[in-house]
């Protein structure tokens, strides 16, 4: 049986996200109070996930992009649509007690934000902009209420859409938004198979292995990791490295280990991203918006 072009996230998404990081906690111990926190968030966007929205499409209201292969969840058409603040509000409630001294000033923060203001967030995470040094530390919480959202609608899909064609490949056919990492998988339905993975609404779209996804050249890919004191990978994810457009999009190996997670796995994995950027030579071209780097 052919594997599945597109597959739209399950019920247990956050629940399997939560559970690697805490993982990666221990495997990574110098990111572990990093990680810890971002487990907790995870695991709030779990609890989230589940609560009946506020604001939910027509019966019908996505046929017609799903008929004509467009992105039914286009992340320009519901940006004001989905009521992703009360579910932000939900996911502060649910961390609220179980964070840290450190983590509290940006709880207070978001809340004391202007329903304007958390727009203008909101607008910087979708479009792929740092925003300001100020406001930066809040955007990942901005993000995570943002996820939950659109994971929650892309759940309430009648089927998946179609597979994008080769000028749109790199972006994901449900919502529009850039892939975070791409994920070799070890199910039996799909085993060996890559697919990218939705740094929004969670969606994977099929794409063949040795093939950069933002130039598709097969020519000059390296692949990159961080290993042990042995030799070893010390995490089943690598860069995936183009000579020919210079970007990198990072490799969660499954294969490797079964519970390897491309938004979890990434974020455990920033040393290889700074050792990259260091070197110069290759530009990261996934989107993590749970980690929100400067320029």
């Amino acid at each position: 049986m052919d594997p599945p072009a597109v597959v739209l996230p399950d019920a247990q998404l956050f629940s399997r996200r939560a559970a690697r990081l805490r993982e990666l906690v221990v495997a990574v111990p110098a990111l572990d109070e990093f990680l810890s926190f971002m487990a907790r968030v995870v695991q709030a966007q779990d609890l989230v996930l589940q609560r009946d929205p506020q604001w939910r499409p027509e019966p019908g209201a996505f046929d017609l992009a799903l008929e004509h292969g467009m992105p039914p969840l286009g992340v320009d058409a519901l940006r004001r649509d989905l009521d992703w603040k009360h579910d932000l509000t939900a996911l502060l409630d649910a961390i609220e007690l179980h964070v840290g001294e450190r983590q509290r000033p940006l709880i207070r923060d978001l809340r004391e934000l202007s329903s304007e203001q958390l727009d203008a967030l909101a607008d910087d995470v979708i479009d792929v902009r740092p925003g300001s040094q100020e406001s930066r530390g809040l955007m990942p919480l901005v993000a995570a209420a943002l996820q939950v959202a659109w994971v929650r609608l892309a759940r309430q899909l009648p089927r998946p859409p179609k597979r994008p064609g080769e000028e749109s490949r790199g972006v994901c056919p449900c919502c529009g938004s850039l892939p975070v990492a791409s994920v070799v998988h070890n199910e039996r339905h799909r085993a060996g198979v890559r697919y990218l993975h939705c740094s929004l609404c969670a969606t994977e779209w099929h794409l063949e292995r040795v093939r950069c996804a933002v130039c598709n050249s097969g020519a000059k890919l390296t692949y990159l990791g961080l290993d042990d004191e042995k030799g070893k990978p010390f995490l089943p994810i690598q860069a995936e490295a183009c000579d020919e457009c210079h970007s990198y999009l990072k490799v969660a190996q499954r294969e490797l280990h079964g519970r390897a997670e491309p938004i979890a796995d990434d974020l455990a994995s920033l040393g290889l991203d700074l050792l990259l950027a260091e070197q110069g030579a290759y530009a990261r071209s996934g989107y993590n918006p749970l980690l929100i780097l400067g320029d």
